[in-house]
């Protein structure tokens, strides 16, 4: 049976250059970095040129790198430490941003009686820049956060002229780049973001590591409590192999951005195209069939009567493919995409919507067979 796996919004395959050296860290450098002696010197040094190559990507000072776990624990880092020490008082956000922020945002209600306001959505779920502008000019001391980059959608958030109402209107902004570092360049020198959230497994290096991006002099206290690692904003032996990973990674992501996003959207193309072909009841969710969107992701309404829908994903697993009905962080859950929800009318979220994403690892012989796969679970009067 073939093995298509066409979910790298949720993760992707670490580059096997990217093994390669994190192995040989593994063997040589297994020193605590905190420790003084030559072994804790030596992973302190390789600690701190990972944090100079990732911060020169961005155009930032080395000291604004602070090492994560991931993406969640640096929105986490962000925004909980906004409210509690920075005075904030008003969190704008979208009801389609990730649970990471969703949740966080919620829980800092609860907690600090933080006011939630949300940002209207376009029909195609791209934000209202006006009525951001209108709530930003009422708001008081207030935090943005609004990702770069919709996980289940696609669609783009032009991070310039968010990042400049905020500044206009004195407010805070945090942005969740998960689904774009390693995809898109950002210079943070000319684009005035406070806090920005990213995670490694996303641009093909190892899980469970990331980092937050925190402006100078921004007043951010840690998160985690322990030890003085990360300059005292999160304590912990840091994951040595894994930030060289995640910079081994995104160096290889910065030499071949151009021609992977060639290749990869010349995939995504194509896969639209054939969507039209063979099924042309299909429909596409958010912006994803338009140039608002990422080149790494398109996701699909298709016309599937509802008792049989929920078979499809189970379908589609028997026959190899690997896709999604929404975030891989939702997996397991019965209850629909709140991001959908917040877009699609009752009759097309009684039809299934799935996510293919893409890297430069498909090719469009996989791309062929999906699309053989889906003609045949589709009847043909339905599509």
């Amino acid at each position: 049976m073939k093995q298509i796996y066409l979910d790298n919004a949720a993760t992707t395959a670490i580059r096997p250059e990217v093994i390669v050296r994190m192995t040989e860290v593994l063997q040589a450098n297994y020193g605590n970095a905190s420790s003084t002696h030559s072994f804790g010197r030596s992973s302190k040094a390789l600690l701190e040129q990972c944090r100079k190559n990732i911060a020169s990507y961005f155009n930032i000072n080395a000291s604004e790198i602070v090492f994560t776990s991931g993406g969640t624990e640096a929105d986490n880092l962000a925004l909980r430490s906004a409210v509690r020490d920075l005075g904030v008082t008003e969190i704008i956000l979208s009801k389609i941003e990730h649970h990471a922020v969703l949740h966080t945002a919620e829980q800092l209600q609860k907690e600090y009686n933080v006011a939630l306001k949300f940002v209207d959505l376009e029909d195609c779920g791209s934000i209202n820049y006006s009525h951001l502008e209108a709530l930003l000019k009422s708001s008081d001391k207030a935090v943005v956060s609004l990702m770069h980059i919709n996980n289940e959608i696609g669609n783009i958030l032009d991070l310039e002229r968010v990042a400049e109402l905020c500044k206009i209107n004195k407010a805070l902004f945090h942005t969740d780049t998960v689904q774009s570092i390693g995809h898109y360049k950002i210079d943070l020198k000319t684009i005035p973001i406070d806090f920005l959230a990213a995670s490694a497994h996303k641009f093909h290096g190892p899980k469970g590591v990331g980092f937050c991006f925190i402006r100078k002099e921004s007043g951010l206290k840690p998160l985690i409590f322990g030890g003085e690692q990360e300059r005292g904003y999160r304590a912990g032996t840091e994951s040595i192999h894994n930030i060289v990973g995640m910079d081994e990674a995104l160096k290889i992501a910065y030499q071949t951005i151009e021609e992977d996003k060639k290749y990869v959207s010349g995939l995504k193309s194509y896969f639209i195209e054939q969507i039209k072909k063979h099924l042309p009841n299909a429909s596409f969710n958010g912006g994803c069939e338009h140039a608002e969107s990422t080149y790494t992701l398109v996701n699909v309404c298709l016309p599937i009567a509802p008792e049989k829908a929920s078979m499809l994903q189970f379908q589609l697993d028997l026959k190899g493919i690997a896709c999604s009905k929404g975030s891989a962080c939702q997996s397991g859950s019965n209850q629909s995409s709140h991001v959908l929800s917040a877009i699609l009318n009752d009759e097309k979220l009684k039809q299934p919507s799935v996510r293919f994403s893409f890297s430069i690892y498909n090719t469009k012989e996989e791309l062929d067979y999906v699309i053989n796969v889906l003609s045949e679970f589709v009847k043909p009067k339905d599509a």
